[in-house]
């Protein structure tokens, strides 16, 4: 017997990648300083707080980090992983989770489809675009510790109120 495709599973990565797409096209700043990163990364580590899990978290705008907190608990792997996310977001210019989404739906891989050594990139949530509105993708903010779905919403929901958006507006379903 043949395997089926899983239609319900593929039209739920699809629904998915179609709604990080809005997100990354909405969640946006007029501007942004270390300032702005010192808040928004304080305020993700307060939603972070809530899961009762260690996380590391990070911003980086044009090559410099701007923000890293590592609650205890984490370990060094969490940084790397947040290294590896970084470079996926500035790779390919779109969310961490989108990218393994995308590679999920297709049954590609980094290595696989775009010759990238997965010791350096990641295709798991939790880095998201850093876009100035005007300028475009200026750096990334990344958490390190959730499983990848809540990595990718806890940011995204952080970012959306940082900015005076519903975070329900623009969360990922379940």
């Amino acid at each position: 017997m043949s395997a089926q495709p899983d239609t319900d599973h593929d039209a739920r990565i699809e629904a998915d990648l179609a709604l990080i797409a809005e997100q990354e096209a909405l969640l946006q700043f007029d501007r942004f300083d270390a300032d702005a990163a010192f808040e928004l990364g304080s305020r993700l580590r307060d939603a972070a707080t809530a899961y009762g899990t260690p996380v590391a978290i990070e911003i980086w705008q044009n090559g410099s980090p701007l923000f890293f907190f590592a609650m205890p608990g984490t370990a060094p792997s969490n940084a790397d992983w947040l290294r590896r996310k970084r470079n996926t977001v500035w790779h390919f210019g779109r969310s961490s989770y989108a990218i393994g989404l995308k590679l999920a739906h297709s049954g590609d891989s980094l290595a696989g489809k775009h010759a990238l050594a997965e010791r350096d990139y990641a295709a798991h949530g939790g880095a998201f675009p850093l876009a100035i509105r005007g300028t475009g993708i200026v750096g990334s903010i990344a958490i390190s510790g959730l499983p990848q779905r809540d990595d990718h919403g806890v940011v995204v929901a952080v970012i959306a109120e940082y900015l005076g958006i519903d975070p329900a507006a623009v969360a990922l379903p379940g």
